[in-house]
């Protein structure tokens, strides 16, 4: 058995792309051709969101950061490396990745242990290890949850679970499938601070998504897919403003309401509920 992951620090990656995908494409063994040539360059420290319809290659491209499927043609390259020369225990160890499910990855019966599995098996021991399991579940509002069996908890809980156990690892980069599926306001808000304070770090955050009033507040970049390919690409004033539309009406997407709402208003792109209010304030003054 191989001995502890180093962790790279995140300070020391700004340098280099987090993420740089060239030419990527991956067919299924039964011949579903999931992902068709992407190109995709993600810098240190960035926040990103990648939105699109139900098997458009969202995921799939998710599980080729983590080295859980591996290209067809293409290649990926993580914080500077060949992921190809990777194996997976070296690239969770610089890619966290938290399931759309948190079902496939809670295996642990009780929830401490299940936040511990992770930084343990970077090489975190003793006083270290707690703290880190601690603040993860601290941050995620489970705090005091930490003898229960996970599945005594509800499914937005074992999301927040999930969340933590990737938290707890401290990965540089950290891929978040689905963060606010089966939240309320209050989780989402969590979910949101959570990737904040990722961002204050200097970590890398990339987030899949149909929350589109979510990835409008939240991101600081949109990527869009459609049929395995990348057809937008850029701020979220940029990706929901009214000349991007019918892209997104391909991929069966829709601008969140604040942007339709600043189109039919001649406001411009508004495509959060502040900059709405701003645009309007500042029409009226």
């Amino acid at each position: 058995m191989s001995g502890p992951q180093a962790v790279p620090a995140v300070q020391a990656v700004q340098a280099v792309p987090a993420v740089r995908v060239r030419g990527l494409v991956h067919v299924y063994p039964e011949g579903t051709r999931a992902l068709d040539g992407v190109d995709l360059e993600i810098a240190g420290g960035a926040v990103v969101a990648i939105i699109g319809q139900n098997g458009s290659g969202k995921s799939t491209l998710a599980r080729h950061l983590n080295g859980l499927l591996r290209p067809t043609e293409g290649s990926v390259e993580i914080l500077g490396e060949d992921a190809a020369h990777l194996r997976v225990a070296a690239l969770a160890a610089r890619v966290g990745l938290v399931f759309q499910d948190p079902d496939r990855q809670i295996f642990a019966r009780k929830v401490r242990p299940e936040v511990a599995f992770g930084p343990s098996n970077l090489g975190l021991r003793g006083a270290a290890l707690d703290r880190a399991v601690t603040e993860a579940l601290e941050a995620v509002g489970l705090g005091d949850q930490g003898g229960v069996n996970p599945y005594d908890l509800g499914y937005s809980r074992r999301k927040l679970l999930a969340i933590a156990s990737v938290l707890a690892m401290r990965t540089p980069i950290v891929v978040l499938d689905e963060p606010t599926t089966g939240q309320d306001l209050r989780g989402v808000a969590r979910v949101r601070a959570i990737i904040e304070s990722f961002a204050r770090e200097g970590r890398t955050v990339i987030a899949i998504s149909h929350d589109m009033r979510f990835v409008a507040e939240t991101f600081r970049r949109v990527v869009v897919m459609r049929a395995g390919r990348v057809v937008l690409d850029g701020t979220p004033a940029e990706v929901f403003s009214e000349p991007a539309w019918p892209v997104l009406a391909s991929t069966y997407l829709e601008p969140p309401l604040a942007a339709r709402v600043g189109a039919r208003t001649g406001l411009g792109a508004t495509p959060t509920e502040a900059a709405l209010v701003e645009a309007v304030a500042a029409r009226d003054g």
